[in-house]
C-alpha cells in the first residue's frame, strides 16, 4: 500500500515547494548577516519540525483527517479569540509569544477550515449534488468562513482575512454553485465597497492612500514602497549579488524577511531568480488545480482547489505588493518568507496535496 501511495504521488508538488523552501534561505542567510543570522537559523528549526507533520500528512488517509476537523474548527476559534486578549505585536493581536518564538493561530486556522468546510460539503451534497444551491445550505456554508474571518479582522489582520475568501471562492466554485449566486455577490460587493472603505481604520486607508500615490508621504506610509521597488530595480537582470544590496544591507527594506523578502531576492538575486520564484508558484498552483480535478472523490477535490486558493492569494498579494501594484498588508510569501507558523501551514497543505494526489482515481469535478 506504502509502495503505491508512493509511485502515484504527484513529486512535482514537493519538488516546487522545496525549491522555494531553498531559494527563500538562501535570501535569509544574506538578510539575516547583521542579526547574526538569527532568523536564517530559526527558518532551520522550522523546517526541521514542519518534516513529521508533512510525513504524517501524507501517511494518513485524509477522508480521516477531514473527520476530525470539526473538533479542530472549535479549537482554533477558541484560539482565534484568546488571541484577541494578546499584546499587540507590529500592531497586531495576532501571536502567541513563547519566548523568542511566536506562534499564529490564524495561518493554521486557515487549513483547519477547508478541512471542515469539505467535510460540511460533503455532507450537504451525500442528499444531493445541488445541495450547495440551496440558500440555507449555502448560509451554513459560508458562517463556517466567516466566523474565523471576523475574528481576523478584529486583530486586524486584513491581508491573512482575505486568503480566506480567496480559499472560499475557490472551494464553493468547485462544488457546484449557480452561477446566479455569483452574479450577486459581485453586485453586493461592488454596493458594499464604498461602505467598507468609509469603515476602515486608519492605517489601512492610509495604505490604501499609498498604494495609488506613494509619493504624496515618501518619508512616512510612502517608505517601504518606495523602497521596495527601488531594491527589484537595482537587481537588474542576475541582481547585485549576495550581501551586496543597497536597499537589504543598509536597512532601507523593512520588514526584509518577511513581507519584503522578494524585493531583496529581487535586489540581490535578479530578475531571473525572481522570476522562477513566479514560475514555481504557478506550477504548484496548476498542479494543485489538477490534483482537484482527478481527486477519487469530493473531499479531495475540494480540499485541494482551497490549498490553491491559498496560495493563489499569498503569491498574488505579496509579490503584487512588492512591485506597488497591490496596497501592502503583512501576507508572507509560502515557503520564501520567514515564519515558523506560515512555514508548518504550507507544508502540511502540501502533505494533503500529495496524499490527495496519491490516492487519486479519476476526475469527479461537478459539472
Amino acid at each position: 500500500m506504502k509502495n503505491k501511495i508512493l509511485k502515484n504521488m504527484d513529486w512535482g508538488v514537493l519538488v516546487c515547494s522545496l525549491l522555494l523552501f531553498a531559494i527563500g534561505l538562501v535570501a535569509l542567510f544574506s538578510t539575516t548577516r547583521n542579526s547574526n543570522y538569527d532568523e536564517f537559523k530559526k527558518q532551520l528549526v522550522f523546517f526541521g519540525v514542519s518534516i513529521p507533520f508533512l510525513i504524517c500528512t501524507i501517511m494518513l488517509n485524509y477522508n480521516d483527517i477531514v473527520k476530525f476537523s470539526p473538533f479542530a474548527y472549535g479549537i482554533f476559534i477558541f484560539l482565534l479569540i484568546i488571541v484577541l486578549f494578546t499584546n499587540p505585536i507590529s500592531g497586531a493581536k495576532s501571536w502567541f509569544a513563547i519566548k523568542s518564538f511566536r506562534l499564529q493561530p490564524s495561518e493554521f486556522a486557515k487549513i483547519i477550515t477547508i478541512l471542515f468546510m469539505t467535510y460540511t460539503l460533503n455532507i450537504l451534497q451525500a442528499k444531493g449534488k445541488k445541495e450547495i444551491n440551496k440558500p440555507l445550505k449555502l448560509i451554513s456554508v459560508l458562517l463556517i468562513v466567516l466566523v474565523p474571518i471576523g475574528l481576523i479582522i478584529l486583530e486586524p489582520d486584513y491581508g491573512t482575512a482575505t486568503a480566506y475568501i480567496f480559499a472560499t471562492i475557490f472551494i464553493i466554485f468547485a462544488a457546484g454553485i449557480d452561477k446566479k449566486y455569483i452574479f450577486a455577490f459581485a453586485i453586493l460587493v461592488a454596493i458594499l465597497i464604498p461602505f467598507v472603505y468609509s469603515k476602515l481604520p486608519a492605517h489601512a486607508l492610509s495604505r490604501i492612500e499609498v498604494f495609488l500615490n506613494p509619493e504624496s508621504d515618501p518619508r512616512g506610509a510612502g517608505y517601504n514602497i518606495i523602497q521596495s521597488k527601488l531594491a527589484i530595480g537595482a537587481g537588474e537582470l542576475f541582481g547585485m549579488g549576495l550581501f551586496q544590496g543597497n536597499q537589504t544591507q543598509l536597512g532601507y527594506l523593512h520588514p526584509k524577511t518577511t513581507d519584503f523578502i522578494f524585493s531583496a531576492i529581487g535586489e540581490e538575486m535578479g530578475f531571473i531568480i525572481s522570476a522562477l520564484i513566479i514560475i514555481l508558484y504557478v506550477v504548484l498552483i496548476t498542479k494543485a488545480v489538477f490534483i482537484a480535478k482527478t481527486a477519487k472523490d469530493n473531499i479531495g477535490s475540494y480540499i485541494a482547489i482551497g490549498i490553491a486558493g491559498i496560495f493563489t492569494f499569498h503569491m498574488i498579494e505579496n509579490i503584487g505588493m512588492t512591485m506597488g501594484l497591490l496596497p501592502i498588508t503583512g501576507v508572507p510569501l509560502p515557503f520564501v518568507s520567514y515564519g515558523g507558523s506560515s512555514l508548518l501551514t504550507n507544508f502540511i497543505c502540501i502533505g494533503l496535496l500529495l496524499n490527495i494526489s496519491a490516492r487519486r482515481q479519476k476526475a469527479i469535478f461537478i459539472e
